[in-house]
């Protein structure tokens, strides 16, 4: 029998192969889609659960108020991780990373990378599989490190790397004692090496103050230790070891909820990219209804043609189940045609789909869990596209369809109207998100930046560049290449410190709770950065030495601090006290979604890790690139010169929100272009149930512009429904992405209306053909059966 039912739905499909053509294709995009989808969605949601300790392991997080808000934050002093391991016996093991970045020698191979210092224990916690050597023991030297495959090959070619040397920044000899499989894209590890705590401690980086929150600390509970009661222990641990001085909590975070739930809300990690990985998981399933919509639309629409077919079979005994269970089937077929041809797709444009969303996403064939889910995905689309056709098809009365009646336009079409309705209704959502999404990215781009980044480039300070500081700042002058230059502690686009603890005449216990920003600059600073300067004047260490205490502060500061006559004021930290001799005005710091806040820039009294150079805009680019390349390597010769524009690391502040756009577009032209067919499909379905109709009307002097008109509005009527049951869902949903945002744009009326306006314009060029084709037709071949 099961053999029959096959061989009769291939007849189907080798029959109507426009039909079948427009079905499988549906179907198959909409599975690709969603496959690809999934696949993104799987790699997002496995973020750090790969590691077999993984239910163990958790990061620990702080959580102390500032400026009246309560603030969670991740990194944590260096000393938290070595106290935990001591001092509680719930604790297994406790470690530390701390990113990093080395200029590499290995021959004449010379280049700069980025890994961490990491406790020995490290590897053993997370388990990373080794290639080469053992993890266990392979940072017990201060001088030993662990590179992964790629890294290994990059510095040594095809050589066995065990053993083999490597001068860091052309000082010291490391000895590889290790190699790891490349680190999967599902974890935040993403080190080309690591290298042993205990070498950080020889540089002098290494500190046992509480206040510095600079590393990142996890920590492998025992088993059945409960998190929450740990929790309670150790909340009050800042606080203990500071004599209360300091108000901070400690907790632990399962580590892999950290990537979804970055987002803190009262004191606790409640949101996030989890949003937006919801978001997109609906996306999946509305894509993959909207398939099985198209499906049985389109074959509910031949309904007529098979219902000859069904009638016999009942005559001659055929069951209402066995033809459930024959066109069941027959869409099983027609989904495992569609899911091979998604599986097809998927890996043509999976190359460029991992483009798009910066990721290294692969299916794993040689899976047998993979190959399950997909069986099991095929049958379930195949049963979701194929249910309503089956009981549609096969509850037709035999005596009606061989007098050539059955069942009614009025009585078949209300499903089918829902389905549509349910179809454009995803659609909608999906367009509205896809405008709001391209309007906050817009929004973001448009804010005053509040200084000039064209032209700014920046190089991080290596080498001999901190002691040849001034003749390499009067060599680049004098190339003309130049404008001007400054040292900082930190890129202008980037946030290396932060500090509260201030206080100021007229402060309150309060403010010393207020956060700053933290940068730095010698002189020149607004020359270089392109700021504006509100009062006062800048840091000029060469012409006022005392400004090696001096500091600005921008317009956010000054209010939150309530300076009315800010410059000449004394602000005290410790046993510091810094002079105000400049107010600059507001620029964004960090991320252009959020506010700006109080910022101080201080004199050499601070440390420096960057400069900043403004370049001679009157000259090509390259040859002011050329001009300086050609001064740091000869004062810094051993080490390559690396450059950063600042325009471009600005613009990568908004790559995540445009991968989430360009995805939303994506998809969503996909859901409309399926949509498109389903409604295709119902615009014949109903063509062809009314055409008797529509031959009566010709006769009574219809025009086909009136016909056109009769049939269309039908379907503009679903649009109107779907367009009002949709508004309030993609409201709801924008509402809560951009919450995500602090400055965020706002969701207008007229998004909805355009939404509603194109979608109506959509609907009426997909069911235009059909109308008018059915208009046209000579009402003579439609009415001779009467």
């Amino acid at each position: 029998m099961l053999k029959n039912y096959f061989k009769i739905a291939w007849r189907n499909i080798i029959r109507s192969k426009g039909f079948a053509f427009i079905n499988i294709g549906g179907l198959g995009i909409g599975m690709a889609s969603a496959i690809l989808i999934l696949l993104w969605v799987q790699n997002e949601v496995s973020m750090d659960r790969e590691h077999p300790k993984s239910d163990r392991i958790y990061k620990t997080f702080n959580r102390d108020t500032f400026s009246g808000e309560l603030w969670v934050w991740g990194s944590s002093p260096k000393i938290l991780g070595p106290t935990l391991e001591k001092d509680y016996p719930e604790v297994e093991q406790a470690v530390r990373l701390n990113t990093t970045s080395f200029l590499f020698t290995v021959g004449d191979k010379k280049s700069n990378e980025s890994g961490a210092f990491v406790d020995p224990e490290f590897l053993e916690v997370f388990d990373f599989p080794a290639l080469q050597g053992n993890t266990t023991t392979a940072l017990g030297d201060p001088y030993n490190m662990v590179v992964t495959e790629d890294f290994a090959k990059k510095l040594f070619g095809e050589e066995d790397a065990i053993g083999q040397s490597v001068k860091i920044d052309s000082t010291d000899i490391f000895t590889v004692t290790a190699v790891l499989e490349n680190i999967p894209n599902n974890t935040r590890f993403q080190s080309d090496y690591f290298l042993s705590w205990d070498y950080m401690k020889k540089l002098g980086w290494d500190d046992e103050w509480w206040g510095n929150n600079s590393v990142e600390t996890f920590v492998l509970l025992n088993e059945n230790t409960s998190q929450f009661s740990f929790n309670d222990k150790i909340v009050n641990i800042t606080k203990d070891h500071t004599n209360g001085e300091s108000s901070t909590e400690v907790f632990l975070y399962p580590l892999s909820q950290v990537h979804l739930y970055g987002k803190s809300e009262n004191g606790k990690l409640v949101g996030g990219r989890v949003v937006t990985v919801r978001m997109f998981a609906f996306i999946a399933v509305f894509i993959l209804v909207i398939a099985c919509i198209n499906f049985m639309n389109l074959s509910t629409a031949r309904s007529e043609k098979r219902a000859k077919e069904v009638g016999l079979r009942k005559v001659v005994g055929a069951r209402k189940n066995s033809l459930i269970l024959q066109f069941i089937g027959e869409s099983t077929m027609i989904a495992f045609i569609a899911g091979i041809l998604a599986i097809l797709v998927v890996e043509l444009v999976l190359p460029s789909f991992n483009t798009l969303v910066n990721k290294q996403l692969f299916i794993q064939y040689s899976s047998l869990v993979f190959w399950l889910q997909l069986i099991g995905f095929i049958l379930l689309t195949g049963l979701l596209a194929g249910s309503y056709p089956a009981f549609f098809l096969s509850s037709f009365s035999p005596v009606k369809v061989l007098k050539g009646t059955f069942k009614s336009a009025a009585s078949a079409v209300n499903p089918r109207k829902v389905l549509v309705v349910l179809q454009f209704s995803f659609a909608i959502v999906l367009i509205v998100s896809t405008i709001i999404i391209q309007r906050q990215i817009s929004h973001a781009q448009k804010r005053e930046l509040g200084y000039d980044k064209e032209n700014l480039i920046y190089v991080m300070m290596q080498g001999d560049i901190e002691k040849q500081y001034d003749a390499i700042k009067q060599s680049l002058l004098n190339t003309g290449s130049v404008e001007a230059m400054t040292k900082s502690m930190s890129p202008i686009t980037q946030r290396y410190s932060d500090g509260w603890g201030y206080s100021w005449e007229g402060s309150t216990p309060e403010d010393e709770k207020l956060d700053f920003i933290r940068f730095s600059s010698d002189a020149d600073f607004m020359k270089v950065m392109g700021t504006e300067l509100v009062e006062g004047r800048d840091i000029d260490i060469h012409q006022f030495p005392s400004d090696s205490t001096a500091i600005l502060l921008n317009e956010t500061a000054v209010r939150k601090m309530r300076l009315e006559n800010p410059v000449g004021q004394i602000v005290s930290e410790e046993e510091e006290n810094y002079t105000v001799v400049g107010v600059i005005k507001d620029f964004i710091f960090e991320s252009p979604y959020d506010p700006v806040n109080p910022l101080m820039v201080f004199g050499p009294s601070s440390w420096y890790n960057v400069l900043h150079i403004r370049l001679n805009g009157d000259q090509p680019v390259a040859d002011n690139i050329a001009s300086i390349q050609e001064v740091f390597e000869d004062f810094n010769p051993n080490f390559p010169f690396e450059y950063h524009f600042v325009d471009e690391q600005y613009a990568r502040k908004f790559n995540d929100t445009k991968r989430t756009a360009s995805l939303s577009v994506l998809f969503t032209i996909l859901t409309i272009v399926i949509s498109c067919l389903g409604l295709f499909g119902l615009s014949t379905y109903m063509a062809a149930n009314r055409i008797k109709e529509i031959g009566v009307r010709k006769v009574m002097g219809a025009s086909v512009g009136s016909i056109s008109m009769l049939l269309s509005k039908d379907f503009l009527k679903l649009v109107g429904i779907a367009f009002l049951l949709s508004v309030p869902v993609a409201w709801y949903a924008m509402d809560q992405w951009l919450q995500n945002y602090d400055y965020s744009v706002g969701i207008e009326w007229w998004v909805f209306v355009a939404t509603g306006a194109a979608t109506m314009l959509i609907a009426i060029l997909t069911v235009g053909f059909q109308s008018i084709k059915a208009a046209l037709t000579n009402p003579a071949r439609t009415l001779k059966s009467e």
